[in-house]
C-alpha cells in the first residue's frame, strides 16, 4: 500500500470510527436524555474527579524529569507540565502525534535532543504498560469466578478449552518464529520487544528509580480513583461493584487508543463493561459521556493554555 495513503488512513479511520460511535451512542441514548443526566449529575464528584486527573498529569510531568536528569538535562517543571498537557490536546487531532510534539517542545525550549526526549517518552510508556498489565492481572484474579461463570454460561466448555488450546499453541508458535527470525517483520517485532524489555530494565538503573516507581503507581491510582469518583456523580450508578469499575476502566483505557482521545469509543467501552455486571445501560452510557467530557474539557483548556503560554514562559530563549 502507498505510504501516503497509509498515513492518511491512520489519521482518517480513527476519526470515522469516532463519528460512527457517537452516532451509535446517541441512537441508544437521545441527546435530550443525555443532557438530563448532565443536569442532574452531582458536580462535587465530577470536580473531585477532575482534581484527581490533574494530580495524575502533574505527577506524569514530574516523573519525566527523573528520566531526563541522568542524561544531563535539568528541565524546568513548568515546561514539562505544559508539554504533557499539550501532548494530550494534540492527540485529539492526530493519534500519537502528541508524543512527537512533547519531545519537540523540550528540543525547542530546553535544548534536549529530539531522539533522547522521544526515547525517554517511549521508556515511560513501557512503565505505564507494565502497570496496566498488572491492573489487568489483578482484575482477572479478583473476578476469576465471575469471568469463568460468564464464559461457561455463554459458550460451550469443550469449545472454550479447544479455543484456549489453539490460542496457546499459536502464541507459542508466534514466539518461536519471532525468536528465529533474522529479517523482515519478525526481526522488527523481536527488536521492538527487546526494546521494551530494555526500557523496562533501564528504570531500575536510574538514580531516582524508587521515586519513578512511586509516581508511576501514583499516576495509575489517580486514574482509577477519578474513574470511580466520577461514577458517583450519576444517581443510577450509586452502587457500582469494584469488578465493574476495574473492567470498565481497562476497556475505557484501551478505547482511547481506538479513536482520537477516546471520542465516541469511551462511553461505549464503559457500557460494555457495566452491562456485564447487571448495571443499567442508560446511566452507564451517561457516565461514560460525563467522564469523557469532563476530562476532555480540562485537557482542551489546560492544553490550549499551555501551547499559548509556552513561548511567554520561555521568552528569554
Amino acid at each position: 500500500m502507498n505510504k501516503s495513503l497509509l498515513k492518511i488512513l491512520k489519521i482518517l479511520l480513527p476519526i470515522l470510527l469516532g463519528v460512527f460511535l457517537i452516532g451509535y451512542s446517541l441512537s441508544k441514548l437521545s441527546f435530550q436524555d443525555l443532557l438530563g443526566y448532565f443536569k442532574t449529575a452531582d458536580y462535587t464528584y465530577i470536580v473531585l474527579g477532575l482534581f484527581l486527573g490533574l494530580l495524575s498529569h502533574i505527577s506524569r510531568a514530574y516523573r519525566w524529569l527523573f528520566m531526563l536528569e541522568p542524561m544531563g538535562y535539568n528541565v524546568k517543571l513548568g515546561n514539562s507540565i505544559m508539554a504533557v498537557f499539550a501532548t494530550y490536546l494534540i492527540n485529539y487531532t492526530i493519534p500519537r502525534a502528541g508524543e512527537v510534539a512533547r519531545a519537540s517542545i523540550l528540543t525547542n525550549y530546553e535544548n534536549v535532543p529530539f531522539d533522547k526526549g522521544f526515547g525517554s517518552i517511549v521508556a515511560e510508556r513501557v512503565a505505564d504498560l507494565i502497570v496496566l498489565l498488572l491492573i489487568i492481572a489483578v482484575t482477572l484474579f479478583m473476578q476469576f469466578d465471575f469471568i469463568y461463570s460468564f464464559f461457561i454460561e455463554k459458550f460451550n466448555p469443550s469449545k472454550l478449552i479447544l479455543g484456549a488450546s489453539v490460542v496457546v499453541l499459536l502464541v507459542l508458535l508466534f514466539f518461536f518464529i519471532i525468536k528465529r527470525s533474522k529479517a523482515g517483520i519478525g526481526l522488527k517485532i523481536r527488536q521492538f520487544v527487546n526494546g521494551l524489555m530494555e526500557g523496562a530494565l533501564s528504570i531500575f538503573k536510574m538514580k531516582k528509580k524508587w521515586a519513578f516507581i512511586f509516581h508511576t503507581l501514583f499516576i495509575w491510582v489517580m486514574y482509577l480513583s477519578m474513574f470511580y469518583v466520577t461514577s458517583l456523580s450519576v444517581s443510577g450508578l450509586s452502587a457500582v461493584p469494584i469488578g465493574a469499575i476495574l473492567v470498565g476502566f481497562i476497556l475505557a483505557t484501551f478505547s482511547i487508543a481506538a479513536t482520537n482521545g477516546g471520542i465516541g469509543s469511551y462511553p461505549e467501552a464503559v457500557v460494555i463493561a457495566f452491562v456485564l455486571f447487571g448495571l443499567s445501560e442508560d446511566p452507564s452510557r451517561a457516565f461514560g459521556w460525563i467522564m469523557w467530557t469532563s476530562q476532555t474539557i480540562m485537557i482542551i483548556i489546560l492544553g490550549g493554555a499551555s501551547l499559548l503560554y509556552l513561548p511567554i514562559y520561555n521568552r528569554k530563549k
